[in-house]
């Protein structure tokens, strides 16, 4: 860019802003143009798609005979075992699976097993936690169920012999007539 000749300063500056304005109008310009230009490159090829989405849309009802196995099993009961879940059909099943399964699966509740009062800390550490909500009148509902279906099981084996309380005897094995 050049300066005209015989001017000041301060007259200068205000001609190099004033060509720098008309510069940035023109550039403001030619973008404007390449978009116009562009949106009517992609309108093309989706004008029936565009066109399409301001149409009115015909209500369609669809009706089927069928239902999936997931809908006849949702509330199916076999030998007082809820099959959906796996949850014991007992007082207190509706509030558990209401509040426990929205949040895990029923078999996290299954595979464990726990006194009430191990059942109540789960409780609290999820609320702590796991963001759980208040339980409120609920939650004695819950304790007791859960108490009661998946208590502890008692294992099958004997409990370890206390060494102390046995009564010892010598066995004589050199008189054994």
């Amino acid at each position: 860019m050049k300066t005209p000749e015989g001017l000041n300063d301060k007259q200068k500056d205000q001609y190099q802003e004033a060509w720098l304005d008309t510069l940035r109008t023109f550039i403001f310009g030619a973008k404007t143009i390449l978009f116009f230009v562009f949106a009517a490159l992609l309108y093309i090829p989706l004008e029936d798609d565009i066109k399409n989405l301001f149409k009115e849309k015909q209500e369609v009802k669809v009706t089927t005979n069928r239902s999936t196995e997931k809908d006849e099993d949702y509330d199916r009961v076999e030998n007082g075992i809820h099959v959906q879940t796996g949850f014991v059909v007992a007082p207190g099943f509706d509030e558990v699976r209401a509040n426990c399964t929205v949040c895990h699966s029923s078999k996290l509740v299954t595979q464990n097993r726990a006194t009430r009062e191990g059942w109540e800390q789960m409780i609290i550490w999820m609320q702590e936690k796991q963001g759980l909500w208040d339980l409120g009148d609920r939650k004695p509902i819950i304790l007791d169920y859960l108490s009661t279906h998946y208590a502890p099981i008692k294992k099958g084996r004997r409990d370890n012999i206390d060494i102390a309380e046995v009564e010892w005897y010598i066995l004589d094995l050199e008189n054994t007539d």
